[in-house]
This record gives C-alpha cells, sequence and structure tokens, in this order.
C-alpha cells in the first residue's frame, strides 16, 4: 500500500513536471503563474551575478598585484558576513509580512531600513575596532580615513541592498531584484578599470563596493515606488507595524544562522585538517555546485511571497515548487554527474581530476536540500518557527560531526558526504509532513 501510493506520488509529480514544458500553453504557464516567473527571475539574477563574480575576479587579478585581491576577497566577505547578520533575520520578515501591510507598507520597509543600517554600522564599527583581534592582515582599513569610512557605507549599502530584494520579492516583482543585481554585478567593472593605475591598494574593494552602493540608491529612487506606491526613503522605527514582524524575523536569523554555519566553517575544518591546496579544490568544487543549490532557494523565497499573499493557496503554490524545482533541478544534476570533471577543468586540470567526487555528491545533496526548502518555507508561512530552529541546528550539527570524522579518511569528498548526511537525515524527517500536504484534498475544490 505504502509503496503502490509512493508510486502515484512520483509518477503524479513527474508526468505534471513533464507536461508543463513540453506543450505550447505549458510553456506559456511559466510565464503567467508569478510563482515560476519569480522564481525564474530570481535565478537568472544569482546566474548572472555568479557570471559577473567570475569575470570580475579575472579582470581584478590581472590588474591588481596578488596581495590587494587577497586583501579585497578578505574585505568583501567581511561585508558580506556583516549584513548577513545586519539583517536579524528582517529579509525573511519582510518576505512574510509586507504582503500583508496594505497601507502600512512603507512605514514597515522604512522600519526595517532604520534597523538593519544602523546595526549593519554599529556591527562595521565594532569589527574595525577589533581587527587586530581577529583579521590583522585588514588593519590598513583603519589607517586611512577614506578607507574607514568606505567599509562603513558600504557595510549599510550591501544591507539595505538585501532588505530592498527582499521587498520586490515580496511584492512579486522579482525583476526588480534581478535588475538591481544585474546593475551591481555589471557596474562594478568600471571603476574597477579606472582605479587600476591610480588606486591600487583598494581599488578592488571600492570598485566592488560603488556598485553594490549605487544599485541600492537607484532600486531605492526607482524601483521602490514602482513597486510600492507613494514610497520615499525616511528614517524611522514604527514599533506599532514592526512589532510581530520582529519576533519572526529573530526566529529565522537564529535559523539562518544555523543554516550558514556549516558553509562558514567548512572551508575552515577543511583547511585546517587537509591544508590550503586541498581547501582551494573543495571551494571550487562548492562553488560549482551552488549553480544547482540556487533552484531550491529561489524557488523557496517565490513560495514564501505567494503563499503570504494568499495562505490559503499554500498547498497548491507548494505543489508548483515541487514541480519547478524537479523540472530544472533533474536535469542541473544530470548535467553536473555527466560533466563536472569537463567544467572543473576550466579552473584548471588539478580541479578537474581532484573535485569531480565532491562535486557530484553536493549535486545530489540538492534533492534532499530541495524538501528542507520547501519545508521550512511552509512553517514560515504558518509561522512556526520551532520546529525550522532546530532542523537547522540539526543540520548544522550533523553535518560538521560528519564531516570532521570523514575528512581525515576521504579527504575532501568527506565533507560532502557530511553535508550530505545532514541534508538527507533531515529530509527523512520532513518528507512524512510534505507526504501529508501534497495528498491533502482542497477544502473548496473548484
Amino acid at each position: 500500500m505504502l509503496i503502490n501510493k509512493f508510486a502515484a506520488f512520483i509518477k503524479k509529480v513527474l508526468s505534471n513536471t513533464l507536461g508543463l514544458p513540453t506543450s505550447r500553453e505549458g510553456i506559456k504557464s511559466l510565464f503567467r503563474v508569478s510563482l515560476y516567473r519569480n522564481a525564474v527571475y530570481l535565478m537568472l539574477n544569482s546566474t548572472m551575478l555568479a557570471l559577473t563574480g567570475f569575470f570580475f575576479w579575472i579582470a581584478a587579478a590581472r590588474l591588481y598585484p596578488t596581495e590587494v585581491v587577497g586583501l579585497a576577497s578578505s574585505a568583501i566577505a567581511a561585508i558580506g558576513l556583516l549584513s548577513l547578520l545586519s539583517t536579524l533575520g528582517l529579509d525573511y520578515g519582510l518576505i512574510r509580512f509586507l504582503p500583508g501591510a496594505g497601507d502600512k507598507a512603507r512605514e514597515m520597509i522604512n522600519s526595517c531600513f532604520t534597523i538593519g543600517g544602523t546595526v549593519s554600522i554599529l556591527f562595521a564599527l565594532i569589527f574595525l575596532a577589533g581587527l587586530g583581534i581577529w583579521s590583522p592582515a585588514l588593519l590598513p582599513l583603519r589607517d586611512n580615513l577614506l578607507y574607514l569610512f568606505a567599509f562603513i557605507i558600504f557595510a549599510f549599502t550591501t544591507t539595505i541592498h538585501t532588505l530592498n530584494n527582499q521587498c520586490f520579492i515580496a511584492a512579486r516583482k522579482s525583476r526588480f531584484a534581478m535588475a538591481q543585481g544585474w546593475l551591481a554585478g555589471f557596474l562594478r567593472f568600471i571603476p574597477l578599470v579606472i582605479l587600476a593605475s591610480s588606486f591600487q591598494k583598494f581599488g578592488i574593494f571600492v570598485s566592488w563596493g560603488i556598485a553594490i552602493s549605487f544599485a541600492a540608491v537607484i532600486a531605492i529612487i526607482f524601483f521602490l515606488p514602482r513597486t510600492y506606491n507613494g514610497y520615499h526613503p525616511l528614517p524611522s522605527i514604527r514599533k506599532d507595524v514592526v512589532g510581530e514582524m520582529l519576533r519572526f524575523s529573530f526566529a529565522n536569523y537564529i535559523a539562518n544562522i544555523f543554516w550558514m554555519i556549516p558553509q562558514l566553517v567548512l572551508p575552515i575544518m577543511v583547511v585546517n585538517l587537509l591544508g590550503a591546496e586541498q581547501n582551494a579544490y573543495f571551494y571550487i568544487g562548492w562553488s560549482t555546485a551552488g549553480i544547482v543549490f540556487m533552484i531550491p532557494t529561489a524557488t523557496s523565497l517565490s513560495l514564501l511571497a505567494e503563499a503570504s499573499h494568499d495562505e490559503k493557496k499554500l498547498n497548491q503554490e507548494m505543489k508548483r515548487s515541487l514541480k519547478l524545482i524537479l523540472l530544472l533541478l533533474v536535469p542541473a544534476i544530470i548535467v553536473l554527474l555527466l560533466l563536472g570533471d569537463t567544467i572543473l577543468l576550466f579552473f584548471g586540470r588539478a580541479y578537474s581530476e581532484k573535485a569531480p567526487e565532491l562535486l557530484w555528491i553536493l549535486a545530489v545533496s540538492a534533492l534532499p536540500l530541495s524538501l528542507n526548502h520547501v519545508y521550512f518555507t511552509i512553517r514560515r508561512v504558518e509561522k512556526k518557527m520551532q520546529s525550522v530552529i532546530w532542523l537547522t541546528a540539526f543540520i548544522a550539527i550533523a553535518t560538521l560531526v560528519s564531516s570532521y570524522f570523514l575528512l581525515p579518511v576521504m579527504g575532501i569528498k568527506g565533507a560532502g558526504i557530511g553535508w550530505l548526511i545532514g541534508q538527507g537525515t533531515a529530509a527523512l524527517l520532513t518528507f512524512p509532513y510534505l507526504w501529508r500536504r501534497f495528498f491533502r484534498k482542497p477544502s473548496n475544490p473548484s
């Protein structure tokens, strides 16, 4: 009985999914359904940012000394970490609560910008004050007032850039998020070239920051008013507007930190257990696997926005999300399994020889990861965050503990298997819940 039902489940999803792109009506439906449309915009944004980022660093390596490239990559990574911490979970909070904010949407956006921006400045100041402790290599940032202020401003604008994206996603207008991302992606090449001859020490970092800042300002001035009528930026905090949202956001903040811990700690674990050379292979393999990870990530964000507009359609949108993920993810995984070593050859023969097995393992892990993403999104719509926190914490612990014991025995493959164990075990826990929801009959069938 159970086997037959599982077979029916797979058959139903596959038939619906494969039927979607093979007919003219199915292709048109990808653009008519906002969940599909917005998810595709987000994927295109991620893809273009990855491509422009790749060529940005190639250009930087040719125009600037190796030491400058190293300093810039560290400074940009620090900005990214500070931005992640500064959002305080407001990124998910905006997607979940903006659709129901009504005429208070503008106050909610400005309150989140004010909170996130203020926290980003505070964290940037703390980071700069403690450079001698946690990052002595970046001490030159404090030696020049221009660099110091640039770092603080870029931490602020990167946080606003992130929150802008969530506002667009919440309104189901992810094309503006894509436009903001593409602006930042392409514009960074202009100052990169201009500053190469006269501003070398932090020219790469400043080029990246200027592009992010310009894109964020353009989004606030031109895109947000088109998304939320009458919007204009005004620093303020309305407790009556963001009270419930802050509680929800903080829970997401904790869950997101747990989710990011393996991604932040695994490179450190690899470099300490296996050395810098092996960590290079691990980093490239992980980054390449990000191609498939972005599919469930973008789709789940679109699902959160759609279901937040109408919670009664949660099941319907969940099924659409699973179909879209399956439609795009399975071919992507097959490509990486068949051509992974060839793709890695682009980075060099050593990567093609040392990293393909890791890439294959990570590609397969995208399947359970997708189930977990969809489950987390459903719980966010229901505002039931306790299970999200516990499960992300479990994934982090299972991944890191497994990797710690497997790395010395299996090399960088051990980190991939550890990640697969964490995601796979969690998916075994989330699958029964998704199963029940998938086969739940609608209360008011049309």
